[in-house]
């Protein structure tokens, strides 16, 4: 009878056990869960700075080098307003001449 009795005590202590086991397998799983979801948001909002950085650098790029070749065509139209006065100029004289020319 102590043999029955020794054994329904080892398997009640089997099952004690194992139910702890369950308990701390939930509590492992909750905490690992938990733990990712934390893990999750973090990646996702680093996520979200890096794009946003990455976004606002190519802005910042794209002004500077609409600024940079704003500045070209001022120079070029600059250059070119010089080239058409100067050429104008040369004109001037000859006009000025032929109209003298036939005044008189």
């Amino acid at each position: 009878m102590a043999e029955i009795s020794e054994a329904i005590a080892m398997i009640k202590k089997a099952e004690d056990e194992a139910d702890q086991l369950i308990l701390d397998s939930e509590f492992k799983s909750k905490e690992m869960i938990d733990e990712s979801k934390i893990n999750a948001e973090n990646t996702i909002n680093k996520a979200k700075e890096e794009a946003s950085d990455v976004a606002e650098k190519t802005v910042f790029d794209a002004e500077d080098k609409a600024k940079r070749d704003a500045e070209s065509i001022v120079t070029d139209a600059e250059g070119n307003l010089k080239t058409l006065k100067s050429k104008a100029m040369q004109n001037v004289d000859s006009a000025a001449s032929i109209i003298v020319k036939n005044i008189l």
